[in-house]
């Protein structure tokens, strides 16, 4: 899967893009639990996404990597598709 075929709601079987930024990491809390967020920007060929990391997985990237979502879904944060690992999403660093 590329960037340009990514759609709001819907699974992301695979997809490999590099990191282009993270911006710093939030903490969050709520009645479930608590945790860390950070945004970033990833592209591909075909253009570029913003990408949900959560807790461990904000740790294992940093710009200039290349990483692989299998499992991953595509929401939307104030008209901008976001990628995440989502609930059952794996997320693998510099796969080659």
């Amino acid at each position: 899967m590329k960037v340009k075929d990514l759609q709001v709601r819907k699974s992301v079987d695979s997809i490999e893009l590099e990191i282009v930024s993270i911006d710093e990491p939030r903490t969050w809390s709520n009645p479930r639990g608590s945790g860390r967020v950070a945004s970033a920007t990833a592209k591909d060929d075909t253009g570029e996404v913003k990408l949900t990391l959560w807790n461990d997985d904000i740790d294992k990237v940093k710009k200039g990597d290349t990483i692989v979502i299998e499992n991953g879904w595509v929401g939307e944060f104030q008209g901008e598709k976001q990628l995440s690992t989502g609930r059952y999403g794996k997320l693998t660093v510099n796969p080659k």
